[in-house]
């Protein structure tokens, strides 16, 4: 059964969303460019490593971002279940680094549908909530023909409101959107189509 890949992106609005894979940020940017409005990204305050506005630029304007620095995982989910319930940010992304427990995912949906606002919690392999609308996997896609820094392939590896699927993407910079291109043709020579 073959899945719309723009039924399924944008993010489902009034829900909460998780994303893995080392493409995750650039799914969250995506996400962001996508939205109109302030954004906020929590985080907590011992990552080293912060969102960069000289990448994010690309996607979107970083002055709509406004960065929240969280003492611990507890604290993130305080900030984003009280800003998820305020609905005054349209799109809401945090940075998570232990499981999120059936509890806590599902308080963040109920905060995310009375504020009718939308969540994304970037989160490592294997560490996602039964609670979450949908789970996506982000990897960079690499074509030696092609040599396209922005190609990804992203699965939706959990959907409770429908069906699965995987779609190569690429961000064109110059429009800000997100093309859905069609795999690579067999090349000359090769048993199948690529990895």
């Amino acid at each position: 059964m073959s899945v719309d890949f723009h039924a399924c992106f944008p993010l489902r609005k009034t829900r909460v969303h998780e994303v893995c894979g080392p493409g995750a940020t650039g799914f969250a940017a995506t996400a962001c460019a996508r939205v109109s409005g302030n954004l906020l990204w929590i985080r907590e305050n011992w990552r080293g490593e912060t969102p960069s506005p000289v990448g994010l630029c690309r996607f979107f304007d970083p002055d709509r971002m406004l960065v929240a620095q969280a003492q611990d995982q507890t604290d993130a989910l305080a900030v984003a279940e009280e800003t998820l319930r305020d609905g005054s940010v349209p799109l809401v992304i945090i940075e998570l680094n232990q499981p999120l427990g059936l509890t806590a995912g599902r308080r963040l949906q109920l905060a995310a549908k009375a504020g009718r606002s939308t969540g994304l919690c970037l989160i490592s392999e294997n560490m996602g909530s039964n609670a979450a609308e949908t789970r996506w996997h982000a990897a960079p896609l690499y074509d030696p023909v092609v040599q396209d820094s922005t190609l990804m392939r992203w699965k939706l590896i959990k959907n409770k409101s429908g069906t699965l699927g995987a779609w190569d993407v690429r961000w064109d910079h110059p429009a800000r959107r997100l093309d859905v291109v069609s795999p690579p043709a067999l090349r000359p020579g090769s048993a199948g189509p690529p990895g």
